[in-house]
């Protein structure tokens, strides 16, 4: 496995964005029943606590933009450890970093 500099953390970046992505397509649908903690008699007197929460719209266009630049901190996180771990030199981490910059589904 390629890389190492910094100990692979970049890939908690990837359990960011899924969390947050999860967050944004969860709301307002019916929680999971793990997602619930309560009595079904708290739920009977509260009912939208069965629901997950809707962000204003503002707060889910910042949550989008949150992701675009955690998923250029990844990119540029990965390039840069295979720089420094040795697996790419100058030249060919440049080259990398503009190729994964350029991908469609970054």
């Amino acid at each position: 496995m390629s890389g190492g500099h910094f100990e692979y953390n970049q890939y908690k970046l990837d359990d960011i964005i899924d969390s947050i992505e999860r967050e944004l397509n969860s709301q307002g649908k019916k929680k999971h029943t793990d997602d619930l903690w309560a009595s079904k008699e708290y739920y009977e007197q509260y009912p939208e606590e069965m629901i997950y929460h809707t962000y204003p719209q503002d707060v889910q266009d910042k949550f989008k933009e949150a992701i675009k630049y955690l998923k250029l901190a990844r990119i540029y996180t990965h390039r840069i450890d295979w720089l420094l771990s040795g697996d790419d030199g100058e030249e060919t981490f440049l080259e990398r970093l503009k190729e994964d910059l350029n991908k469609p589904n970054k």
